[in-house]
């Protein structure tokens, strides 16, 4: 309830009230801001829930009797408190204004409060309205979810707040650009891979930050191979095989050698699989390690497979060129000793003919 409520006195100081009142809000008397010049409230009043909202009503030395109400209760009358909400407090009884305050507001505190004054036996009335602004809230909001590729989304979002607050849904990812949503539902057909992820819904209506909240959206697709490549190894050399592949949930994998699995801890083999890579390394090569392997990825949703080759790779003999100060050794020093006396006895050959 609000701030109305009247302190319970006995029958006969009822009756006493009651005739007191009469003279000062008489019945009949129409509820209008800005009668005459005075008693004059101010215009309507906005705050938030839990502030204080301050009701000041201005007066002059013409006014010998005055009260705050609030609809059909009233809250003071002069320096006198009719209502037991220890919220509502005096604040200025003055020869110019009457104010007061209530704490802590909350939205049932909305409403209209009339100013009431008695001049001359005059009654004379001003009214303003409370508004109780509430920060936006979420109520409600979708659990996580998991769906296969190609399924429908529907996600919900709830929130309270005054005025009503706008609720929008965003993709966190850093594909998605601007809202996707500007309502309580968002809804999703036929969602692929790339919409997975976490999803923001965010309540705002100006009275406070947005509220913000998100679910994650889990998108299950069967196992991708993105890369499987050949590779080439000489022999007593160490060699390495890569599959590659993209799940949800993660792909198991397997080798094959032909049509015979490859089991971990095979002498010479080392199977090292990751969530989204399988790793086959040859420590020492051999003739027999050469050939077709086949790498197998799958999970509950299906399987695919791809096949590379461990092929032998020769080296050839040739040195490479080694620039200055590279260290050389001394078989090739000679021979380039050598060339060097050739190129220098070219040209003493051609003096000696001239002469």
């Amino acid at each position: 309830m609000g701030v109305g409520g009247c302190l319970a006195l006995p029958w006969r100081c009822l009756v006493v009230l009651c005739l007191r009142l009469l003279f000062l809000v008489p019945a009949g008397v129409p509820v209008r801001s800005g009668d005459a010049t005075f008693p004059k409230a101010m215009d309507n009043v906005t705050v938030r829930q839990g502030e204080s909202a301050t009701l000041r009503c201005s007066v002059d030395n013409r006014v010998t009797r005055v009260a705050w109400l609030n609809r059909s209760s009233i809250l003071y009358a002069g320096n006198d408190k009719w209502c037991l909400d220890p919220r509502v407090v005096l604040l200025a009884n003055t020869k110019t204004q009457y104010s007061i305050q209530i704490q802590d507001v909350d939205v049932y505190d909305e409403g209209p409060y009339t100013c009431s004054v008695q001049t001359d036996n005059h009654p004379k009335t001003s009214r303003v309205h409370l508004i109780v602004q509430v920060s936006p809230k979420i109520t409600e909001i979708s659990s996580d979810i998991s769906i296969n590729e190609g399924g429908n989304v529907s996600l919900t979002c709830i929130a309270t707040g005054r005025p009503d607050p706008t609720i929008t849904w965003r993709h966190i990812s850093p594909k998605a650009v601007g809202f996707i949503s500007e309502d309580e539902y968002l809804e999703i057909t036929g969602i692929t891979r790339e919409q997975s992820g976490e999803y923001e819904c965010s309540a705002s209506n100006d009275v406070a930050a947005p509220v913000v909240q998100r679910v994650k959206v889990t998108v299950n697709y069967p196992p991708y191979i993105s890369d499987a490549k050949s590779t080439g190894v000489p022999v007593g050399q160490k060699g390495i095989l890569l599959c590659e592949a993209s799940a949800v949930p993660s792909a198991d994998f397997q080798w094959y050698k032909d049509d015979k699995r490859l089991a971990e801890g095979q002498k010479g083999l080392k199977v090292e699989n990751k969530a989204f890579f399988s790793r086959l390394t040859f420590f020492n090569v051999s003739e027999q390690d050469y050939g077709n392997y086949t790498c197998v990825a799958s999970n509950q949703l299906g399987n695919t497979n791809a096949s590379m080759i461990l092929y032998e790779e020769t080296t050839t003999a040739l040195t490479p060129w080694k620039g200055p100060g590279a260290v050389h050794d001394g078989n090739n020093g000679a021979w380039r000793r050598g060339v060097c006396m050739w190129l220098l006895a070219l040209p003493l050959a051609q003096l000696v003919r001239q002469f």
